[in-house]
C-alpha cells in the first residue's frame, strides 16, 4: 500500500477487508461525514472508527447503513446454507434430547403445581386444627350476651 500527496489513498491489487474495492480513493470530507463521524465517536467510538474508515475509503457515510445491511444479509444466507449441509442424524438426535428436556421440565412444573396444592390443604388442615383447639378450650359463655339472661326477670 503508497500513500500519495493530500488524501488520495492507493491500494495495490487486493481488496478492503471490510467492503472491498481496489480503485483509487479519495476522502470524502464533506459536513454531513464530519458531523456523522463526529456524533458516531461520541455515541459508540467503535462506531466512530467504521466511519472514519469508511470516509477514508472515499465512501459517503450516508451510504454505510445500506452496506451494511447488504453485508448482513449476504452473512445471513450463508450461515443458513450451513444449516442446510448439516448431519440430518445428528439433528434427530437433537431433537429428541430437546423433546426430552421440554417433557421434564413439564413435569417439574406439573409436580410444583401439585405441591403448592398440597400446601394449601395442609395449610387449611392445621388452621382448622388450631380453630378447634381454640373453640375446645374457651368457654361458650364468655361470648354468649348477658342480656339474654336477664329477659327472664
Amino acid at each position: 500500500m503508497s500513500f500519495s500527496s493530500g488524501s488520495n489513498v492507493e491500494h495495490s491489487g487486493h481488496s478492503s477487508c471490510f467492503f472491498g474495492s481496489d480503485r483509487e480513493q479519495k476522502a470524502q470530507w464533506s459536513g454531513v461525514n464530519i458531523a456523522i463521524m463526529v456524533f458516531s465517536f461520541v455515541f459508540f467510538w467503535p462506531a466512530g472508527l467504521v466511519v472514519l474508515y469508511w470516509i477514508m475509503t472515499g465512501r459517503n457515510a450516508v451510504e454505510l447503513p445500506a452496506a451494511l445491511k447488504e453485508k448482513m444479509s449476504g452473512l445471513w444466507r450463508q450461515s443458513g446454507a450451513r444449516e442446510s449441509q448439516s448431519n440430518r442424524v445428528f439433528d434427530e438426535y437433537q431433537q429428541t434430547q430437546y423433546d426430552r428436556i421440554r417433557e421434564i421440565k413439564d413435569e417439574i412444573k406439573e409436580r410444583s403445581r401439585r405441591f403448592e396444592a398440597f400446601r394449601r390443604t395442609a395449610k387449611r388442615r392445621a388452621d382448622q386444627e388450631e380453630f378447634n383447639q381454640f373453640m375446645a378450650s374457651t368457654p361458650t359463655s364468655a361470648y354468649t350476651d348477658d342480656s339474654s339472661s336477664n329477659v327472664n326477670t
